[in-house]
């Protein structure tokens, strides 16, 4: 319907932001701690994912996560959870392609849930935190063109990724306690395992530690290896910028477990159902509001039309009262239908001799009527075209003739009608006069 169409444009309209966070050293960071969202993309270390750079065969191309998960499920301190594995390609080589393949291991994510309930946060996505860290310092880095060593120290350990031709081809998370020499040649070991054997031109250290003890002791160990190169990291921020950006590329890895996606998926849905609710009793407050503001609002005009024809009605008869008073007072300053004048102008209508009235009745705005006798019918006839052709006498014109007639109602003649030797005949002579504005 047009209403359900409207509450799912005002839910649309309501657009999902994303923010960017970090757990890092058991606290969790925001990219922007003032953003409203609920949803985040988490960047996690290295140290708290199971992850290992893999070369697929071709033939396994069609479901690459399926492949890894039994390299994964090795590393797994829980074996008999379940992973959720996830596989961003690096590169495509003779026999396969190579894939960063990722878990979280959920038995051992205890304290990120907590501290994300307790900000009531969801997650969407999860990258790794050294990928945006080599994002934001990729020119310093210098991968290109050769194979390199790239150590992040930060507060849960030290990753050391070797990158050849700017692809990684070795990924591992180590301890400050744990042997350097081992180490670094286990990840040796794997880069030659997935890229082939070739020399190493460089390592890069990116300190996030401030130069802790631990991290001093690993850099005294790594000159037997190849030449040593520190990079300052400027801002602290930078990583997560990068995974921001890396958020925008398809494909890129999402180590989100299946159970943490339908937690989202649920919470996504209360959201929307709340604000659904919100939009409805929105809808409904207007919609009730208009039934009971439309007629206050139309009765409210009403009166107010009320009240000015009220006005004007008083106004009307005032001057209506005004007008009738003058009216009376012109009819009775006109004499020309007066009485008397009356009388001259029919008794200037009768014929020399030979007819006699013996009645007359005036009524003053109606006519008169008369009656009498004569004593030929030719002589009431002759009478009555007399007073049919009687003229008001009008002073703009240069004799009477030319003025209105006197009797615009009409001269009606009752008889003649014999009555011994006379001819007796009645006279209905009605002015009919419109009044004057």
């Amino acid at each position: 319907s047009a209403i359900t169409a409207v509450f799912f444009g005002i839910i649309a309209a309501m657009s999902r932001v994303v923010n960017i966070a970090a757990f890092e050293g058991g606290s969790l960071r925001l990219l922007s701690p003032g953003e409203k969202s609920r949803e985040v993309v988490l960047a996690l270390p290295v140290s708290r994912l199971l992850m290992r750079v893999i070369r697929v065969p071709d033939e396994n191309l069609d479901d690459p996560e399926s492949y890894a998960l039994p390299v994964l499920q090795a590393m797994n301190p829980f074996p008999d959870e379940e992973l959720t594995v996830s596989c961003e390609t690096v590169r495509t080589v003779e026999s396969g392609t190579v894939v960063i393949a990722a878990a979280l291991p959920e038995g051992a994510s205890d304290d990120i849930g907590e501290e994300l309930d307790r900000n009531k946060l969801s997650v969407t996505r999860i990258d790794a935190l050294e990928f945006g860290e080599i994002r934001s310092l990729w020119k310093e880095l210098a991968v290109e063109d050769c194979r390199k060593m790239v150590l992040i120290c930060g507060p849960d350990g030290i990753t050391v990724m070797v990158f050849d031709d700017g692809d990684p081809c070795s990924i591992r998370s180590v301890s400050p306690e744990s042997d350097v020499k081992r180490e670094l040649m286990l990840c040796l070991l794997e880069a030659e395992d997935v890229c082939g054997v070739r020399n190493l031109a460089e390592i890069v250290v990116v300190d996030r530690t401030g130069g802790g003890a631990g991290t001093a002791q690993w850099l005294d160990g790594l000159s037997g290896f190849a030449p040593v190169r520190t990079v300052e990291v400027a801002d602290g921020n930078d990583a997560l910028r990068g995974i921001a950006a890396r958020t925008e590329e398809p494909g890129s890895l999402n180590a989100l477990p299946a159970s943490w996606a339908d937690v989202l998926g649920e919470t996504r849905f209360k959201r929307k159902l709340g604000r659904f609710v919100i939009a409805a009793v929105g809808l409904w407050a207007l919609l009730l509001s208009a039934m009971i503001a439309v007629p206050m609002v139309y009765k409210s005009m009403a009166n107010g039309e009320k009240e000015r024809c009220k006005r004007h009605s008083r106004q009307y008869h005032a001057v209506k009262s005004v007008k009738e008073k003058y009216e009376l007072v012109q009819r009775y300053r006109d004499h020309s239908l007066g009485a008397l004048e009356i009388m001259k102008a029919v008794n200037d209508a009768l014929p020399a001799e030979g007819v006699e009235f013996s009645s007359w009745n005036y009524k003053r705005g109606e006519g008169v009527r008369v009656s009498g006798e004569a004593d030929r019918p030719e002589e009431v006839f002759a009478l009555k075209e007399a007073l049919s052709s009687l003229r008001l006498s009008d002073e703009a014109a240069e004799d009477d003739d030319s003025g209105p007639a006197l009797f615009t109602g009409g001269v009606a003649l009752t008889g003649p009608s014999a009555r011994g030797s006379k001819q007796r005949f009645d006279l209905d002579c009605r002015f009919n006069v419109e009044e004057k504005e």
